[in-house]
């Protein structure tokens, strides 16, 4: 990236101060914390999705952590946000394992543990270390797969233990999914909302449908809360070039970035995925990479909307 200017009147968002394993709940301010999880060695498409997670914190430097409001805010002012590196070599049994460690670590000093992918099998272990009894995928496929790879996340979530009633798979889309898995949906009891049907319903109905589904209850009652997977490549080809399995014709940016940010805002959100991206194969603009990066900062302005004392 090349040089950025300097103005103390225009903060940028990244380089967050590091996340430590004797890190404390604070009651003040609602606290976030970003990981990498560059997993892609089991990717069914060539990928370098293990480039990803340092792409998006260069990314982020581009933008400002202000909402414009009214009143203006700066997430800074109003959230703890930390950074806990990277997992190292999170693929393999051993891979997850570790992932799943550092993630349950965290969520406990963390209201929101946001995961930068690498490809999908990085929601596996981000889901299991964060306990999720829920799951909303925002995602052009099922994952439902057989085997181990970014295509089988949700089959192997519900395997398990995860309850497929309360997982909601909102982008589903046509030619990008086979008539078995779509079976497959419909036989576990999982709530599909295809990308069709998302462009004819009210962004507000689909979210408080998903919610309901996959939350199953209050934050109280259920310490688990959901697990969101943003898989980049639901959008359209023309704004993630970088995700090997994006279309023409899929979801628009903005769209992912509203749903992103309205999600983020439930309390029983407690962890979230952005996977799916190649920065090594981005377009020269790497638009790709930066959507990726204004996904966090949604999912950031989310949880800085949540009620007060919900957090």
């Amino acid at each position: 990236m090349s040089a950025l200017a300097v103005d103390p009147l225009w903060p940028r968002a990244g380089g967050w101060p590091a996340w430590s394993a004797h890190e404390d709940r604070e009651t003040d301010a609602a606290t976030a914390v970003i990981v990498g999880v560059p997993t892609w060695r089991t990717s069914l498409s060539p990928t370098a999705a293990h480039t990803t997670p340092a792409a998006v914190r260069e990314a982020l430097r581009r933008y400002s952590p202000t909402l414009l409001g009214p009143p203006p805010v700066d997430l800074t002012s109003v959230l703890r946000i930390l950074d806990a590196g990277d997992v190292a070599d999170p693929d393999g049994a051993d891979g997850e394992e570790r992932a799943a460690a550092r993630v349950h670590e965290i969520s406990g000093s963390a209201d929101l543990v946001i995961a930068l992918g690498g490809d999908n099998a990085a929601t596996v272990p981000v889901a299991r270390g964060a306990q999720a009894t829920g799951l909303i995928t925002i995602d052009a496929h099922f994952d439902l797969r057989d085997g181990i790879s970014n295509g089988s996340p949700v089959r192997r979530l519900v395997e398990g233990g995860l309850d497929p009633t309360r997982v909601v798979q909102v982008g589903i889309a046509d030619f990008a999914n086979s008539a078995a898995y779509a079976r497959r949906a419909a036989d576990l009891g999982i709530t599909v909302i295809t990308l069709d049907e998302l462009r004819s319903r009210p962004e507000a109905d689909v979210v408080t449908e998903a919610l309901s589904i996959a939350g199953g209850g209050d934050a109280d009652s259920d310490p688990g809360g959901i697990h969101l997977d943003i898989d980049v490549d639901v959008c359209d080809r023309s704004v993630a070039p970088g995700c090997p399995a994006s279309v023409p014709g899929g979801l628009s940016a903005d769209t992912l970035r509203r749903l992103a940010r309205a999600l983020a805002r439930d309390p029983r959100l407690r962890s979230a995925d952005i996977v799916e991206v190649d920065a090594a194969s981005d377009a020269p603009d790497a638009r790709t990479v930066r959507l990726a990066a204004l996904c966090v900062l949604d999912l950031l302005a989310g949880l800085a909307r949540r009620p007060r004392g919900s957090a």
